[in-house]
C-alpha cells in the first residue's frame, strides 16, 4: 500500500485546521447576536400596520420591512435594562406627547448594544420598529445604551461596526445614517412620512460617532445622507 498520498492529505488536512486555529486567534472572539426580545403581540403588530398605513399611505399584511437603511442612535438612558424597559412595552408611554399624536405605537429598535459592547437582538432583522420618522418602512435601528454628554464607548463602536458588517451581507443595505441626519431625506425616493409638520430635533449618535463608524466602514460603499 502506497501511504504517500494518505501522508500528504493528513499534512494538509492538519495544515489547514492549524490555519483556521491562527485566523481564529488573529481576529478575536467572534460576533454574537443575543437574544433579548421585547413584546412583539398581535396589538404591537396591529399597531405597526397603522402606522404604516397612515403615516406612509402603505397597506401590508405583516408588519415587516425592506431594509435599506440602518440607523444609528443612542438611549440616553445610562444602563441596558432601562433602555430595554422604555422599549419592551407595546404602548407608548404618555409622556411622550411630541409623538404620541402620531401614533400610540411604543418606539423601539431591532437591535441594543450596550456599554461593553453586548450586542441584543430585540425584535426579527426585519420586523417593522418605529425609532426614525419618514424612514421606518426601510430601516434597521441600532440603539446604543447611554450617550448624551458621555458619549458612546469604543466597545460600542466596535460592535456597531460589526452589526453594520453583519447586516450588510445578510441585506441590500445602500445607506448608514445618524439618527441626526433623518430630515435629510426629505424629498428623497424613501421618504414616506405624509405630515410636513411631524418632526423632531436629534443629535444621537453622535457627529464624532458617525465619522468614526463611517470610517471604518467605508470598504462596504454605504452612502449617508443625500446632502453630505
Amino acid at each position: 500500500m502506497n501511504l504517500k498520498p494518505v501522508l500528504l492529505k493528513q499534512m494538509a488536512v492538519s495544515a489547514g485546521a492549524i490555519s483556521l486555529l491562527l485566523l481564529s486567534a488573529c481576529s478575536g472572539p467572534a460576533f454574537q447576536i443575543l437574544e433579548k426580545p421585547i413584546v412583539f403581540d398581535e396589538e404591537r403588530k396591529q399597531l405597526s400596520l397603522e402606522y404604516m398605513e397612515t403615516r406612509y399611505n402603505m397597506q401590508q399584511d405583516a408588519p415587516y420591512i425592506e431594509p435599506k437603511m440602518i440607523v444609528l442612535h443612542w438611549t440616553a438612558i445610562p444602563t441596558l435594562e432601562r433602555s430595554f424597559a422604555a422599549m419592551n412595552p407595546t404602548l407608548l408611554p404618555g409622556a411622550r406627547t411630541e409623538i404620541g399624536s402620531a401614533s400610540n405605537l411604543n418606539v423601539s429598535a431591532q437591535f441594543l448594544v450596550d456599554r461593553d459592547g453586548t450586542v441584543y437582538r430585540q425584535l426579527p432583522d426585519t420586523a417593522f420598529a418605529r425609532h426614525v420618522i419618514g424612514l421606518n418602512h426601510c430601516a434597521i435601528g441600532v440603539e446604543n445604551v447611554g450617550g448624551g454628554k458621555e458619549g458612546l464607548t469604543k466597545a460600542q463602536l466596535k460592535a456597531n461596526e460589526d452589526l453594520v458588517r453583519y447586516l450588510k451581507s445578510k441585506y441590500d443595505i445602500e445607506y448608514l445614517i445618524g439618527h441626526y441626519e433623518y430630515k435629510d431625506f426629505e424629498g428623497h425616493p424613501l421618504w414616506k412620512e405624509v405630515d410636513a409638520g411631524y418632526r423632531t430635533q436629534k443629535v444621537d449618535p453622535g457627529e464624532d460617532f458617525m465619522k468614526k463608524i463611517r470610517q471604518r466602514t467605508k470598504d462596504l460603499g454605504l452612502k449617508g445622507s443625500p446632502k453630505s
